[in-house]
């Protein structure tokens, strides 16, 4: 099985901030993408006992949005400023998305460029660069959400992890795996982090009761490899 790896450590609904700024058409940076002064939220963790060796993370302050649909406890990170349209501003940090608004989009399957449905009539396209996974794997794990078919190339052309020709995963259904993330226990400087995950973890896993997660990751199992030139010129057809 292979994954996607990404660069950055949510709550389930895309944000929208009372700060405005006023729009004057800024080049285009996907949605998902953490801007400059967006960081990581002072964390107030702590364990709770569930029994024996068991324990729950959770956040002094936890608030229900802290947790995802499958109740995993997600990183906090700080928002910035938004234009009058709601669209986040500031230097985009290219390498690190967001992990809220990569949950949000995510979640929703809504394309990471604008947050419009990413669904096409041929079906969900997701974009993974050279190398990062191999086709022949009967399941792919991935954590980027996908694009709709308008912000396909300029996803592409953007993106530095990938290529003008990226590789191009059209899947007729990715449903939910589970989250990257990192599971806490008792240190030697109190809670702490102690497990760092090489991949993805599965919903239903044991850990996750401590896992403090950061992006959300998807399945692919019904896909096809296809070129992104053909794919769009095949759905300017079905148009």
């Amino acid at each position: 099985m292979t994954h996607v790896q990404a660069q950055a450590p949510a709550h389930t609904a895309l944000p929208r901030m009372r700060e405005n700024t006023v729009r004057t058409e800024p080049p285009l940076v996907p949605f998902v993408i953490q801007r400059k002064g967006e960081e990581a939220a002072p964390d107030n963790l702590l364990l709770t006992a569930l029994g024996p060796g068991r324990y729950r993370l959770r956040y002094a302050d936890e608030d229900p949005r802290d947790r995802d649909l499958r109740g995993v406890l997600w990183a906090r990170c700080s928002f910035g400023k938004v234009d009058d349209l709601g669209v986040p501003v500031g230097r985009p940090q290219w390498r690190m998305m967001h992990p809220l608004r990569q949950r949000g989009t995510m979640q929703a399957l809504r394309c990471q460029v604008c947050t419009d449905p990413a669904r096409t009539p041929l079906g969900y396209i997701f974009l993974a660069g050279p190398d990062t996974v191999d086709p022949a794997d009967p399941v792919i794990l991935t954590n980027q959400p996908p694009v709709c078919a308008r912000h396909a190339r300029p996803a592409a052309d953007l993106c530095p992890h990938l290529t003008r020709r990226p590789m191009v995963l059209l899947a007729q259904s990715a449903p939910l795996y589970g989250v990257n993330g990192v599971g806490y226990g008792y240190g030697e400087r109190g809670v702490q982090v102690v497990h760092r995950p090489e991949g993805p973890i599965p919903y239903g896993h044991a850990l996750l009761s401590t896992v403090l997660a950061s992006q959300l990751v998807r399945r692919l199992s019904s896909f096809r490899l296809v070129d992104l030139d053909e794919l769009l010129w095949e759905l300017e057809r079905t148009a």
